[in-house]
């Protein structure tokens, strides 16, 4: 079901949503497809290479060859972070909507990815994992519960003691910026994390300019 923004545009659909991302994809290039469209190519540069590192705070900067991490890049769009996370010698899951970007993330990876086109609340794998990250993807879901039924099931794939780290503003309310943006409360974040049996730990900033953008941070306790 759609819903007007603040813009008084109709909000994505789902399927609108997933016709608009594959349509991105196969015409941006690989920053500008998940990045900022309104930042030229080397800013986009300039934004990834803070976010790797903000990723980093979460994954922690161990690296074991006989035992990598499980590590879970859901909504991985082109895969710069899922390539960046194997490059750190951990074992990644990316999985994504769009079919042009999984085509493009499973022509080019390595022997520590593995790519599928799933949708986060869908996506059902053999193990848990040790981290599982959300990056710019949750405040692309419209409807809040597509977003809630996403949290939860991200939050379910994360094994005890395990980390999960979900991209979106640390604001006091939603707001709808856009027929395809819209962002959560802090607070909405924390209840249904805290009743995943998770306890919210931080809040990681992006601080690359004025980006109000920052990844949620929680552990599996329970």
């Amino acid at each position: 079901m759609s819903h007007t923004t603040g813009a008084g545009r109709e909000a994505f659909t789902a399927t609108e949503a997933r016709t608009y991302w594959d349509r991105r994809h196969a015409e941006s290039d690989d920053l500008a497809s998940g990045g900022n469209i309104s930042m030229s190519r080397a800013e986009n540069a300039m934004f990834y290479a803070v976010r790797t590192a903000r990723l980093l705070e979460v994954l922690g900067t161990q690296s074991d060859p006989a035992s990598p991490l499980r590590v879970l890049d859901a909504g991985c769009g082109q895969g710069h972070f899922s390539r960046a996370i194997a490059s750190f010698g951990h074992r990644v899951d990316g999985i994504d909507t769009s079919e042009v970007a999984v085509a493009g993330c499973r022509a080019a990876a390595g022997p520590l990815e593995s790519y599928a086109v799933s949708a986060l609340q869908d996506w059902s794998p053999s193990h848990l994992y040790d981290v599982v990250v959300s990056i710019d993807v949750l405040y692309h879901l419209m409807d809040d519960r597509e977003w809630e039924a996403s949290v939860r099931h991200l939050a379910s794939l994360v094994r005890l003691g395990g980390r999960i780290g979900l991209v979106d503003h640390q604001a006091d309310a939603d707001r709808a910026w856009s027929h395809y943006q819209k962002t959560r409360a802090a607070s909405r974040y924390r209840a249904v994390l805290e009743e995943c049996g998770m306890t919210v730990e931080r809040f990681v900033r992006n601080d690359f300019r004025d980006d109000p953008a920052g990844m949620h941070v929680a552990v599996r306790v329970a």
